[in-house]
């Protein structure tokens, strides 16, 4: 017979169960690289193999193309896209059901054809609201329920873009702040919003005495941040930049990522640095090097300093943004070529093609793999993580995914340019 008291204690192991048996919170996709900023997901699990017929929960057909990432926060899945010249914000339901959408602004242009569009820089959101810029300039804060809550355009605030295939960085969102490098022949600015009222809390110049099409970036800014030390990294115009949170200026600037010696007039960087694992890997284009920078780096510096932990002279990634892993780097060339580094000594582990044809994303690391997007063929390949190749699986589905990968609990959504697609593992 159990007494009152031991009731209670049999129904407090009980509640304990229960809870233990609970499904941890999904975490949050918040921005174009997750909510580390480096491409991560602490996500224990997913599946591994998908088609069109295996563990696809669902699929939205969206109103146009578009090549951002969606962001994810509880029930609710954010992406940009056109409908003809109208550039629109969706919310979608994880359900796959679309709950809202508004119109950003107007005018799309795409790049170099079917390279990327208007839609291209990836929305923000801290669960509470929702941060989306497009290239006409306008960026929006929206509530989750759709409701307006500012509006500016970037283009009459800092001067119009002139920038040959538009302007696709995306902003980051950090503590309560917005921060967008607006990088272009017409201007080069640095600038810090206050993301609950859109107003400027500061901007800085970023000088640069490159040229031609070299101050054309479509890379995005990106943070370091360790221990409660923080800094935003800026990345275009031949160099790679440290910047204070507080208001902006220098801490440190890389050079020689163009050397003047052998100018490409054309190097315009796409893929952005990566801060992660003790180290802030910064690529380039077009085949060219690539820097690992320590992150109490301070001052210019360049090639031999000892703010740089080693230089890759070649096999950079020209669009895909290079991933740090358990003191591993890896980076993901636009032909499928991956190609894997220590951390501490650049020293190369394998180089190894995964498919043939265009990879845009860039790569994303969960339950101990590496998904990596072929853009032309839908094919998502499944590497596992460590110092020697081995491919797990190859996944396709019938859309071109330009877009990276966001993961929100034991989910895949895969962004296409015909539809939104949500991959996990089916049970019956």
């Amino acid at each position: 017979m159990v007494g009152r008291f031991g009731w209670k204690f049999l129904a407090g192991w009980a509640t304990l169960a229960i809870l233990l048996q609970a499904p941890a919170p999904a975490e949050p996709w918040t921005q174009w690289r997750g909510p580390r900023h480096d491409g991560t997901s602490k996500q224990e699990r997913i599946p591994l193999k998908w088609s069109e017929n295996e563990n696809h929960l669902w699929k939205l057909d969206l109103p146009g193309p578009g090549y951002s990432t969606p962001c994810i926060f509880d029930n609710n899945i954010f992406l940009t896209c056109t409908q003809g010249q109208d550039l629109l914000l969706l919310c979608i339901g994880t359900n796959g059901q679309e709950k809202w959408r508004d119109t950003l602004g107007k005018g799309n242009s795409n790049a170099r054809g079917d390279e990327g569009n208007s839609a291209s820089a990836s929305p923000c959101t801290d669960g509470k609201q929702v941060w989306s810029f497009v290239s006409s300039g306008d960026l929006h804060c929206h509530a989750v329920d759709g409701k307006r809550v500012w509006t500016r355009n970037l283009q009459k605030d800092y001067g119009k873009f002139n920038i040959q295939f538009g302007m696709h960085s995306t902003p980051l969102l950090h503590e309560g702040k917005l921060y967008l490098q607006l990088l272009h022949t017409g201007d080069q600015w640095v600038i810090c919003l206050d993301a609950a009222t859109g107003k400027e809390i500061w901007k800085v110049k970023r000088p640069s005495d490159g040229r031609d099409e070299c101050p054309h970036s479509y890379a995005s800014p990106t943070l370091f941040q360790d221990a409660g030390d923080a800094y935003l990294i800026t990345h275009g115009n031949d160099y790679t930049v440290g910047h204070s949170l507080k208001d902006g200026s220098e801490i440190w600037r890389v050079t020689s990522l163009n050397p003047k010696d052998k100018y490409n007039n054309t190097l315009r960087f796409v893929a952005s640095p990566v801060a992660s694992g003790g180290l802030i890997v910064v690529p380039t284009a077009k085949n060219g090097q690539v820097v690992a920078v320590k992150p109490d780096a301070k001052g210019v510096f360049g090639p031999g300093s000892p703010h740089e932990a080693w230089r890759k002279p070649s096999n950079t990634p020209d669009v895909p943004s290079p991933l740090v892993l358990d003191g591993l780097v890896y980076l993901c060339r636009e032909n499928g070529t991956l190609i894997c580094l220590d951390a501490l000594t650049g020293a190369e582990k394998y180089q190894e093609r995964t498919t043939s044809g265009r990879f845009r994303a860039s790569p994303v690391s969960v339950a101990g793999y590496i998904l990596l997007t072929n853009r032309d063929k839908g094919t998502v390949t499944v590497v596992k993580a460590g110092p020697k190749f081995e491919k797990v699986a190859e996944n396709t589905l019938p859309d071109i995914l330009a877009a990276s990968p966001a993961i929100s609990g034991p989910r895949v959504y895969l962004r296409g340019v015909k539809s939104l697609w949500c991959v996990g593992e089916v049970t019956r």
